[in-house]
């Protein structure tokens, strides 16, 4: 009987799959010059920040909601201005639409590039040419949106079924009524649900997009951590928090409901 047809092959592979993850764990604790034991060493100032953050000063709430209706506004406009440029794009990136690499890989290209660029480094960008505010919120949001449906619907199209397309050709129907009558309403309800998880999680990116410039609440929860004002910290974080909860359990709902 050979080594590898026996028990002890597995956790001989397995042990020494672990030893690889150790090695590898203490090489980048070692590269970075993590010291774990200096987070151990501010315990002090730990107790002092939880003590301020587990009491929340709840007389700012008032003040939070028109940046949150703000916060909203920018997630829900920056969706839609995303998911409308993404219907065409994630059309033309498949041959299944454009039978024609010509169009389909420069579109693919495209959408892989956009893909690469993280939230904050776009809203970095995007704040030193237009400047600060909500629009430069929104505009982010919505090519970030732009990236990830596009990417989504590509790849939903390319697995669709190709009897109704088939058959509309058969009756000679052209390349406009195949997309409009044979392979998006295959696809309609994916793309709605897609729709809907881009605006949960631009709810929540939309928040963290303040710290560079963008808008929102979060402008006003990275100027409370600068001020050391961790009871406002504490209620911003609630809230935003809540308004998360709530806005991911409305959309699984309706998600249920009507798709």
């Amino acid at each position: 009987m050979k080594l590898k047809e026996t028990v002890h092959f597995n956790w001989y592979k397995h042990l020494l799959l672990v030893l690889l993850l150790l090695l590898f764990f203490q090489s980048s604790a070692w590269i970075t010059g993590a010291d774990f034991a200096q987070v151990w060493s501010n315990r002090s100032q730990m107790t002092a920040f939880m003590a301020r953050f587990l009491h929340p000063d709840f007389s700012y709430l008032p003040q939070l909601m028109m940046p949150l209706i703000k916060t909203l506004q920018m997630s829900f406009l920056g969706t839609v201005l995303g998911v409308i440029a993404a219907i065409p794009v994630s059309l033309l990136a498949t041959t299944v639409v454009t039978e024609s690499r010509w169009v389909s890989v420069p579109m693919r290209f495209l959408l892989g590039l956009v893909r690469t660029i993280p939230n904050l480094l776009l809203a970095a960008l995007f704040v030193a040419i237009f400047g600060i505010g909500e629009a430069t919120g929104v505009l982010t949001i919505a090519v970030f949106t732009f990236g990830m449906v596009s990417q989504l619907m590509f790849q939903a199209i390319e697995t669709i079924d190709f009897a109704p397309i088939e058959a509309a050709a058969a009756v000679g129907a052209n390349k406009f009524q195949v997309t409009v009558w044979a392979i998006i309403p295959q696809v309609i309800s994916q793309f709605a649900s897609y729709t809907f998880y881009a605006f949960e999680v631009n709810v929540r990116a939309s928040t963290v997009l303040g710290y560079v410039g963008a808008g929102g609440i979060g402008v006003i929860l990275n100027a409370s951590l600068a001020l050391l004002n961790y009871e406002r910290v504490s209620i911003i974080i609630l809230t935003i928090l809540l308004t998360v909860a709530i806005v991911d359990f409305l959309s699984e709902r309706v998600r249920r409901s009507f798709l």
